[in-house]
């Protein structure tokens, strides 16, 4: 489990985003979601401010850059690793594949060319790559194909697991098999949608956080992390409390299915 970066540059105060990055820290959450364009940039520097006094030792840092060229791409990760006050990202995505041709665009600049995936590359500011989307789940594979004909191999991928999606244009059902076949990390994200969820009235948002967890472990993946949006003191233990069984899951998909199969 990590902490989503999005709304850590929505909080009242700056002070208060910065507890809760160390307490999660503190607690053992080490896996930092964040974006190059997160509300303007304020995401990124309120975390490296969390990250000083050797906390920074202590986190799996991740950003994402919207830029699909060398040289967009280059900038924005410089800016991030400004903003983010290290010489470094242990994890890098490409953000936002959510159009047709998304793929071929970041294909088509040869970013990855030569280049495999798996591990700290000498020199990189960026240990990983991955991509991300959030739209649709054929992009994603037409991704992923892609990278099988440029001889690339994903480090993870990054894409929506809730109990929305099971019902509808489902990542679960359509992209996170492909991704256990080959072995690819999964990054789960949007366990409540933003809090459009919750607006439903058909379940908790522990309930999202449990059936995301659950999503991965029905698949027998163990690689799998999903950013929280929040990691304020009363949602902490119920957070790390024991994950939701069998019985519970089908419960909830019924629950959930009457407002989700529409889209």
């Amino acid at each position: 489990m990590g902490i989503g970066g999005f709304h850590i540059g929505q909080k009242p105060t700056e002070d208060e985003a910065i507890r809760i990055v160390r307490t999660a820290l503190d607690s053992g959450v080490n896996f930092l979601d964040n974006c190059w364009d997160y509300n303007d940039g304020r995401s990124e520097i309120r975390m490296g401010k969390a990250l000083r006094d050797g906390y920074r030792e202590k986190a799996f840092l991740m950003s994402k850059i919207d830029g699909h060229s060398k040289v967009a791409a280059a900038r924005q990760i410089d800016e991030s690793l400004q903003r983010l006050q290290t010489d470094h990202v242990d994890l890098m995505q490409f953000h936002e594949i959510i159009r047709p041709d998304d793929p071929e665009k970041v294909f088509g600049a040869k970013w990855f060319a030569g280049s495999h995936a798996g591990g700290p590359k000498s020199g990189a500011k960026c240990a990983t790559s991955v991509f991300t989307g959030h739209k649709s789940p054929d992009i994603h594979l037409h991704m992923l194909e892609l990278a099988r004909t440029h001889g690339f191999h994903f480090d993870t991928v990054q894409m929506p697991l809730n109990v929305m999606d099971a019902h509808y244009a489902s990542f679960t059902r359509k992209v996170l098999p492909v991704l256990v076949q080959e072995e690819i990390g999964v990054l789960g994200m949007k366990p409540i949608g933003s809090g459009k969820i919750m607006e439903s009235k058909t379940v908790e948002a522990i309930e999202c956080l449990h059936y995301a967890i659950e999503s991965a472990d029905e698949c027998g993946h163990h690689r799998f992390v999903i950013p929280w949006p929040c990691w304020s003191k009363p949602s902490r233990p119920r957070a790390l409390s024991s994950p939701m069984e069998e019985q519970e899951v089908a419960a909830l998909l019924a629950r959930t299915a009457p407002v989700a199969t529409e889209g």
